[in-house]
């Protein structure tokens, strides 16, 4: 029987209640140590202020650009469990959080996953620099599976508020 080809995939990482730094690396680890993922790269730490609300807690984040032989469902619950295993609890749109793993792109494909509420690509990632700027620091030929546009072009988009608001650490 033949094995599951390995499909290149980008993961962002994000997280604003307690320790941050630990709660990023923590849901790499988790990310790596499964034998179905690898970590290809990773992104430096980014920090941003909260959004809609800038009175919650920065928020601290990476992009990572791995390989996977799991289907975008599989991942999705994979991703679920460590946000859980690490502190995150279900409230309300935009809380904050321990950790937030979002699937950025899964091997440039266009998918909707209704039952478990999944767009591929993730449907706001072109409007945020928090996964641009990472993103663009570990694969700069990078194209939105959606629009086709490079990470350059979309970078060059983002408003000048959303450039003033990211450091890298």
């Amino acid at each position: 029987m033949l094995e599951k080809q390995a499909k290149n995939i980008i993961l962002a990482i994000g997280s604003n209640l307690g320790n941050k730094q630990h709660n990023i690396l923590k849901a790499k680890y988790l990310i790596n140590t499964d034998k179905k993922i690898k970590i290809i790269s990773s992104s430096s730490f980014y920090k941003t202020e909260s959004w809609p609300n800038k009175n919650d807690p920065y928020f601290l984040n990476i992009v990572l650009k791995c390989t996977t032989i799991l289907n975008p469902e599989e991942l999705f619950v994979f991703i679920k469990k460590i946000e859980k295993s690490l502190g995150r609890s279900k409230s309300y749109k935009n809380a904050p959080r321990t950790c937030d793993i979002d699937i950025i792109d899964y091997s440039q494909k266009n998918m909707l996953f209704t039952n478990i509420d999944l767009k591929i690509p993730h449907p706001r990632m072109h409007n945020r620099s928090f996964v641009l700027f990472p993103l663009f620091e570990i694969d700069k030929n990078w194209k939105h599976p959606k629009n086709n546009k490079k990470i350059t072009q979309l970078l060059n988009n983002l408003p000048s508020t959303s450039l003033r608001s990211i450091n890298i650490l």
